[in-house]
């Protein structure tokens, strides 16, 4: 399916709205539009703040943007125009709002950044224009959520990699000095995608994203005994350190009742739960020193969270240069008579893709694209990482040295930790590591 341009009134002003939460790259996005737009003629406006004043009807918060303004903007993170999850799609007259408010302003192409909750709206709102406003959204997490090809990022996702890396790479030598564990929670809401991106390439000591339970809910202690496990396994090849890093994504596997304490906890204007106001990885920390001790076992475990220290990072240069291609082609597309689209670059070329093709038929929003377990990539990240696995169980001499490290018998380590890798259970079967 190919997306048709639909013939208006020669629109002579584009607006650009920033939604969601903060990704390195904003700026670039920005800044390359306005240069693109300003060049065909095209007036360029920013809208401060997300929708919140759009949605209530209130036009004073634009402002025009010119190649001055932005030229140099790429370099720095955070957004010129703000940012917020104001939804406009929760109500019809909201929605009304929004049109009237950008018709108002004499504005017939919009472009949306933002995640896949921003991408809805984009949809809705060219939905509802009925053909009087071109609409593009450019892709915008760092949790690199979006229906997309697997090799094909969302901006912001590789800077908040690499730093991520760094921050975890740190942990590691500290956990090296002091003898301890860091549990380090990631953000990615539904996906693992940045927690893996970074736990693989830090090499840290486990890994763990949701996906691996292949959308099976996963009991809380399954997640503690698989953390347990890791340490035990370190500590039976003399070692009291690790670094695991945690996809926040898993307390939305985790049934309720398990995290009932937490049932309080706000939502966001999208109805997602705050999973930052889940201390998942304290929850973890406190769970799994209470299971090490019913071993015997005493270790100094620390959490950690990563996420809002790299959201409104300086885009690394990958992200600088792909930010600026989305927002060229965003805006080229849109004064060419393009919309109804998300933008995207691959192999190299623009290819626009038709909000209808990433919409998820069962849910009624944009489908999220997952972690693939099944691939090679991932196969790989596992085969790293030291956690409990089958061969652990079936080789007696690993069997009897994990005992003794938890102070039990072979049987007493079966029956304690044996469930992580019976059937069903979460185990990748193993593949040689790349020989150096």
């Amino acid at each position: 399916m190919t997306s048709s341009p639909i013939t208006v009134p020669s629109p002579s002003k584009l607006a650009i709205v920033v939604a969601g939460g903060p990704a390195p790259g904003i700026n670039s996005v920005i800044g390359a539009a306005t240069i693109r737009a300003s060049l065909s003629g095209v007036e360029v406006v920013g809208i401060q703040e997300g929708f919140q004043w759009l949605m209530a009807g209130d036009d004073s918060h634009a402002a025009p943007l010119t190649i001055e303004q932005t030229s140099r903007i790429h370099f720095r993170g955070g957004s010129c125009l703000g940012i917020s999850r104001a939804n406009p799609t929760k109500k019809p007259e909201h929605m009304q709002n929004v049109l009237r408010t950008l018709d108002r302003l004499g504005v017939g192409m919009l472009m949306t950044i933002g995640g896949d909750d921003t991408c809805f709206t984009a949809h809705k709102l060219a939905q509802a224009a009925g053909g009087r406003l071109r609409v593009a959204h450019v892709p915008k997490t760092i949790d690199n959520d979006l229906d997309l090809p697997h090799d094909v990022w969302t901006f912001g996702y590789q800077t908040a990699r690499a730093l991520g890396v760094d921050i975890v790479q740190n942990l590691m030598v500290d956990a090296k000095t002091t003898g301890r564990w860091y549990f380090v929670v990631a953000m990615g809401r539904k996906a693992g995608h940045l927690a893996l991106g970074i736990g693989k390439a830090a090499g840290a000591t486990l890994t763990l994203v949701s996906e691996e339970f292949r959308g099976r809910k996963v009991r809380l202690a399954t997640i503690v005994d698989t953390l347990a496990g890791a340490i035990v396994k370190r500590l039976a090849a003399g070692r009291t350190d690790g670094v695991a890093v945690l996809a926040e994504g898993l307390a939305e596997v985790v049934p309720p009742e398990d995290l009932a304490e937490f049932a309080t906890a706000e939502r966001d204007e999208h109805g997602n739960l705050r999973l930052d106001e889940i201390n998942f990885g304290d929850i973890c920390k406190t769970r799994v020193r209470q299971r090490l001790a019913e071993m015997g076992i005493k270790a100094t475990m620390v959490a950690k969270n990563i996420g809002y220290e790299v959201r409104c990072a300086d885009p690394i240069p990958f992200d600088m240069e792909y930010t600026r291609d989305l927002g060229y082609c965003g805006a080229e597309y849109l004064v060419d008579g393009g919309t109804n689209a998300l933008v995207s670059i691959q192999q190299g070329r623009f290819k626009p893709v038709p909000f209808d093709d990433i919409m998820d038929a069962k849910t009624g929003r944009m489908r999220i694209r997952m972690v693939d377990v099944d691939s090679d990539r991932y196969r790989i990240a596992y085969a790293y990482m030291l956690r409990l696995k089958r061969g652990d169980f079936d080789d007696a001499a690993a069997l009897a040295k994990l005992a003794e490290a938890a102070h039990t018998t072979p049987e007493g380590f079966r029956a304690l930790l044996g469930h992580l890798v019976e059937d069903g259970a979460t185990d990748v079967p193993s593949i040689a590591p790349p020989r150096a």
